[in-house]
């Protein structure tokens, strides 16, 4: 808004304004000002959403209510902005070029996010002869106890942690996420190998020490996708899948598979830590040492400590006085760890909807293993790792993908839109396509996984692929309700099916497929509404 506002774009700077003046001709001087002005401000004039906005063109170029009122008749800028809103038709033109779409993204990178969820399970296959042993809790192998344990704590603790760190990249402080991950990593690490022990029970100390693995590697593996590193990720686990595909084919050592296991989790681990160095660095201003100790959140820090006056002086007497004024004359000033660290914990909390994503995480969890041990539980003599948990963990591959198409249907549905009506009826319909192709996709998934899993059920039972299909609605949905930002909804869903379907065993409650699909029905259902009714809301869609 520099310069004249009725300067025509294109004309030159120090261009006349064109503002009716008086005119000596009788034939100009019948035509109406008002008309004048509307053609000569036509094209900002039609642009405008409101009358304000003209009357704002209007003051700001300088007409001042007398000149209004002499010029054109009317009292004042409002009454003459009216005039003109009325006079000129709405014309918004549209941006030039194709109108920006933040959601879109690649399919293959979706899809490498899905294979690389999908690898650790090869880890299981290699591990066969630690977590092999006597039957433990609801019939299943002694070793998979702790183990099971430690995945539910460590995918409910990392749900929360990646929370966290996106919640910091969102903000565009990508140090903090470093600083987020580099505290919780450990601490959701040394929660899941706790877990794992306190569930050993009969388990072997090999099936124990797998689980102290398995939640480094999904602590490092957390960092490193959160970090957008999942080639990096795909590369630190090639020697466990070479491994695994030898075993297929040929009986592979145990030291040789323990070794292969270790190599991958230290691969893992170590670029993890690579990535989260940095934030050491920083917190202690490029020392590493300071950058450590600032870590600590009440130890003492070098040069960061707050003088408390002379020795014997109580604090309280010195803290009000200037710093010239205090015996001694050292002045206090804080060092640069102290005060950011001082910064950090005043600052308000921007993190306090983790908790709900890491119940999230627990419920979806939890749901996915029944599904994966739904033989194991009904006294079927198959493998843990059923088909359906891995075509379930490859399909999240296109269930983002999906996520992401469906956002930026949302966004063309809003730009083309003209009433609340026709969007709603735009985001339904972008709604029902990207579901039906995830559970296309879910749906072929779940039969080559069951055609190509050795001694698996036959994929082709209704019960069980329904299922499949429904549990595959309640965690899509669920992804959609988080980017809403509606994850209390769907935390309390899932955590509720959840809970009902351990009742159901716990209690031998009709078989565990039934029981499992009728779970899965209402979960999905009840998503389904929560999504639906967030459909007509443009602030849902940003």
């Amino acid at each position: 808004m520099s310069g004249s506002l009725r300067t025509q774009p294109g004309d030159r700077e120090g261009t006349r304004p064109l503002v009716p003046s008086q005119r000596r001709s009788t034939s100009r001087a019948q035509s109406d000002p008002i008309d004048e002005l509307a053609e000569n401000l036509g094209e900002f004039v039609s642009a405008a959403v409101h009358p304000d906005e003209v009357a704002a063109l209007l003051e700001s170029d300088g007409l001042s209510d007398d000149q209004i009122r002499e010029r054109y008749g009317v009292t004042n800028s409002f009454a003459l902005a009216e005039e003109l809103f009325e006079r000129v038709d709405r014309g918004y033109p549209e941006p030039e070029g194709p109108p920006h779409d933040p959601w879109r993204i690649g399919l293959l990178g979706c899809l490498l996010r899905g294979i690389v969820f999908a690898l650790p399970g090869l880890g299981y296959v290699l591990a066969a002869p630690l977590l092999a042993g006597p039957k433990g809790a609801f019939g299943l192998p002694a070793g998979t106890v702790p183990m099971l344990a430690g995945a539910l704590c460590g995918w409910t603790w990392n749900q929360g942690l990646a929370h966290r760190a996106y919640t910091w990249m969102g903000l565009g402080d990508r140090a903090a996420a470093r600083r987020a991950l580099l505290v919780g990593t450990p601490v959701g690490v040394l929660l899941g190998s706790l877990v794992a022990f306190a569930a050993a029970g009969s388990a072997g100390r090999g099936a124990v020490a797998f689980a102290a693995g398995q939640s480094g590697y999904l602590g490092a593996a957390t960092v490193l996708l959160v970090m957008g590193r999942e080639r990096t990720l795909l590369a630190a686990l090639a020697p466990m899948t070479a491994g695994a595909a030898v075993t297929v084919f040929h009986p592979v050592p145990d030291p040789a598979r323990v070794a292969l296991l270790l190599g991958s989790l230290a691969a893992v681990a170590l670029l993890g830590l690579l990535e989260v160095a940095p934030a050491v660095r920083d917190l202690g201003e490029g020392s590493w040492g300071a950058g450590i100790l600032a870590l600590l959140p009440y130890g003492k820090l070098r040069g960061g400590a707050e003088p408390s006056g002379r020795a014997g002086e109580p604090r309280a007497a010195s803290a009000g006085r200037p710093d010239s004024e205090k015996p001694g004359a050292a002045p206090t000033r804080l060092g640069p760890v102290a005060a950011r660290l001082r910064a950090r914990r005043s600052a308000p909390r921007r993190n306090a909807g983790t908790v709900p994503y890491a119940l999230f995480g627990l419920g979806s969890g939890v749901l996915v293993l029944y599904a994966a041990l739904g033989d194991v539980l009904t006294g079927a003599r198959t493998a843990v790792a059923a088909p359906a948990a891995v075509a379930l963990t490859l399909s999240m591959g296109p269930a983002e993908w999906l996520l992401f198409r469906f956002r930026s249907g949302s966004l063309a549905g809003l730009r083309s839109s003209t009433s609340a009506r026709s969007f709603r009826r735009a985001t339904a319909g972008a709604l029902v396509r990207c579901l039906a192709g995830y559970l296309a996709a879910l749906l072929v998934l779940g039969l080559a996984t069951s055609a190509l899993w050795p001694h698996a059920p036959a994929a082709a039972d209704g019960v069980r692929l329904g299922g499949l299909l429904l549990l595959g609605v309640v965690m899509w949905t669920g992804l959609l309700l988080q980017s809403f930002g509606a994850v209390t909804g769907t935390a309390t869903v899932v955590c509720a099916a959840a809970l009902a379907q351990t009742a159901a065993l716990a209690t031998h409650t009709g078989d565990a497929h039934w029981v499992g699909l009728i779970v899965y029905g209402a979960a999905a259902g009840a998503q389904t509404a929560l999504v639906c009714a967030r459909l007509g809301k443009a602030t849902a869609h940003r």
